[in-house]
């Protein structure tokens, strides 16, 4: 297959395209050429590369006619985040490929209301990015209906793996938590701290994205969640971490509306998104469609990357 990868190279692309070469596929990788994956591995030198700055070419229309030219047998967009850049791609596309595979997000949801969530839940999507990626979703699927476009899409949770800063356990980013956590000093939670997240390592949503082009029949038409198989509540999260450091944890709890005043503007607003989403998504569509089951627990996805702050001096 010849097979185009448009953001090849970030957190799934670092997973998902050696492993493509592997099986064979003739892959060529778009992207701006400013990062290199996450790690190395021999595939690469096998994978063709055409640097483009999809923003620029979307504004004048060029985007989807470029990767048409390649004529594709399967496209995977991992990096497209409006209706209009989505839309142009797969006109473009249409009736040209067996397969295109687009990377949404759980935030399609909006709030858990039930769990775990399966991918039919009614949805309440807020915020820019989740509900443009909602909308998306809703173009494909609607375009897959009614022209046969043959689309698959993959919603992956906070992708997790060496590299880069999972979301920690006060739900942002603050790389000062892990190591309060590390020293066996207080860390502040919103509310009671059961609120959840939905950590899956990288390389678990590459396989949901290769378990659908094998079962492309099945595949396409569909949404597919890419999450470990257990959601983790705040709690539980920095239990586990201290844990992992040896120390046991020191937890305090605090209303979240009082809880910004002890963070950055930055990371208040990243905790409170994390936790007004809470999400606690189910597998059991990927298990029965696809025969795909996550490798990494939620807490052992998170540890890949906690592990490699460490190992690389992030965290001290």
């Amino acid at each position: 297959m010849r097979t185009v990868v448009v953001g090849g190279t970030g957190h799934v692309g670092t997973y998902l395209v050696p492993r493509l070469v592997r099986l064979g596929h003739d892959v060529t990788v778009l992207s701006r050429g400013e990062r290199t994956p996450y790690h190395s591995d021999g595939a690469w030198s096998d994978v063709t590369f055409v640097r483009v700055d999809r923003p620029a070419e979307d504004a004048v229309g060029t985007f989807g006619r470029r990767v048409a030219d390649l004529d594709p047998d399967i496209v995977i967009d991992l990096i497209c985040f409006t209706e209009d850049s989505a839309r142009q791609l797969a006109e473009a596309l249409d009736g040209r490929i067996q397969h295109f595979l687009h990377c949404g997000t759980i935030w399609v949801h909006g709030p858990s209301m039930t769990v775990p969530t399966r991918e039919d839940a009614p949805r309440t999507p807020f915020g820019d990015y989740g509900k443009q990626k909602a909308a998306i979703e809703t173009y494909l699927l609607s375009k897959g209906r009614r022209d046969g476009f043959p689309v698959t899409i993959v919603h992956p949770g906070h992708i997790c793996g060496p590299g880069w800063t999972p979301v920690n356990p006060a739900a942002n980013f603050d790389l000062g938590v892990y190591e309060q956590l590390a020293r066996g000093s207080e860390v502040l939670l919103p509310n009671l701290g059961l609120e959840t997240l939905n950590p899956v390592h990288a390389d678990d949503v590459a396989g949901v994205f290769l378990a659908a082009i094998a079962s492309r029949s099945t595949a396409i038409g569909e949404s597919f969640h890419a999450v470990a198989s257990d959601a983790v509540t705040l709690r539980g999260y920095a239990h586990a971490v201290a844990e992992w450091f040896g120390k046991p944890a020191n937890l305090g709890f605090v209303p979240i509306g009082q809880l910004r005043a002890h963070q950055s503007e930055k990371q208040a607003d990243a905790t409170w998104d994390h936790v007004e989403h809470s999400p606690n998504c189910s597998m059991d569509k990927a298990a029965r469609l696809l025969g795909f089951r996550p490798r990494y627990s939620a807490i052992e996805a998170a540890l890949s990357g906690i592990s490699w702050l460490v190992d690389n001096g992030k965290i001290t």
